[in-house]
């Protein structure tokens, strides 16, 4: 039951935000005088709506997003009635069809800027002062999983190594067989780089350094530097990690105030994510179809509505419901970014080509020539259809890896 309410949320936050962004699309363009006919929550079969003035408003069958009619966005737009000519949208400054244009993402933005001051004020940000990397304090399980199957406990399993050795959560450990480790990344690589049976784990609890003899487990992991490998016998000492030092919050609070400049940190690192996440797209296709194809699924790899959803409802089942508003506030800022791509369809594609004709008019008006006019979509029209259909297969390949294979956090 929590893990569909998970999905659910999700899937209406992102529902919700993309009728609030058509709503920004709306509310500019009548702010500007420029005539809205359609605005409609969903696609396909209209549920209901109704008409207040010279718009109509409604819900359709399809949960799949929204749209709102706007009289005129190009010149070879044949949907201006007589008398209307002068509120087509093409020929309003081109300021004004910018800000038209870009409001859908601005309000994806808002809407991120102000989920992440509310988290930083009543669930909590990360902390910046933790180190990093993390020392090597580690959390005991209960037991190891012999296989490479990404489960819980079961029956049969065998008992924690670092449990049957008297270890205990928030344990920093120091070194393995005498070698020194300085976080929790290189003492798995220490661990699994030794044949399993007895070790000497060193270890500092409450500022006291000690000595643990454990008896290292016999597991089949895939190599650290390459998840798709294939699974070879190596140790394992039954901790998981890396999890703050004692008395230091993974995440802090903050008051109206001091949530303002957190906000801002935490917007800039999400700009910077998104810029090198969407680098990285075209390089994560082949990894996504290795996916499909009965791989390993890159915990890397871009995911669709479905997998964000799914990921929702896994947080959600899991405990760990303050996910959720972290997911809602990193779809939108993806979408808000992606949108202002210059290519159509997208906005950024109309806000491009705006700008375009009237740098185009200006260099003309400087060397004496005539004004060249506005740009002929239709020319555009084979551009078009290609980023259509290059988004439209991204799309089913994202939702089918999210089908098939999902990306799952919380199990071990």
């Amino acid at each position: 039951m929590l893990y569909l309410l998970g999905v659910v949320a999700i899937a209406l936050g992102i529902l919700i935000s993309v009728s609030l962004h058509e709503a920004g699309h709306m509310l500019t363009a009548k702010a500007f005088g420029m005539k809205v006919t359609r605005y409609f929550v969903g696609f396909g079969p209209t549920l209901w709506s109704f008409r207040r003035g010279e718009t109509e408003y409604g819900i359709k069958a399809i949960p799949l997003g929204g749209f709102c009619k706007i009289v005129g966005m190009t010149p070879q737009d044949d949907d201006v009635e007589p008398g209307d000519e002068h509120r087509a949208m093409w020929r309003y400054p081109v300021w004004k069809r910018t800000i038209v244009m870009s409001a859908g993402s601005v309000t994806h933005f808002a809407l991120a800027i102000v989920a992440i001051w509310l988290v930083a004020m009543f669930v909590g940000m990360p902390n910046r002062d933790l180190p990093n990397p993390l020392p090597a304090h580690v959390k005991v399980v209960d037991c190891v999983i012999p296989t490479d199957a990404l489960r819980e406990c079961a029956a049969g399993d065998p008992v924690s190594p670092a449990k049957q050795a008297g270890l205990r959560d928030d344990d920093k450990i120091l070194a393995v067989n005498g070698t020194p480790v300085a976080d929790y990344t290189e003492l798995v690589k220490k661990v699994r780089d030794l044949p399993p049976g007895k070790a000497t784990i060193r270890y500092e609890r409450d500022g006291v350094q000690n000595d643990a003899q454990v008896t290292l487990a016999a597991v089949q992991r895939k190599p650290l530097d390459d998840p798709n490998g294939v699974p070879k016998t190596v140790s394992a000492l039954g901790v998981a990690g890396p999890v703050p030092p004692p008395g230091v919050p993974a995440t802090v609070t903050y008051g109206p105030v001091e949530a303002i400049p957190a906000t801002a940190g935490y917007t800039k690192d999400l700009a910077v994510g998104t810029y090198e996440a969407m680098k990285r797209i075209p390089e994560k296709v082949p990894a996504l179809w290795t996916a499909i194809t009965g791989g390993e699924r890159d915990k890397d790899t871009p995911i669709s509505v479905v997998g964000a959803s799914r990921l929702g409802g896994e947080a959600l089942a899991n405990g760990f419901w303050q996910m959720l508003p972290f997911l809602f506030i990193s779809l939108n800022f993806f979408v808000g970014v992606f949108n202002l791509l210059p290519l159509l369809p997208l906005d950024g594609g109309h806000i491009a080509i705006a700008w375009f004709e009237r740098a185009r008019s200006w260099l003309y008006a400087r060397i004496g020539r005539r004004d060249p006019g506005r740009v002929d979509y239709m020319k555009l029209m084979p551009l078009t259809y290609a980023v259509i259909l290059v988004g439209g297969a991204f799309t089913l390949l994202t939702v089918t890896a999210d089908v098939v294979n999902p990306i799952t956090l919380f199990s071990r």
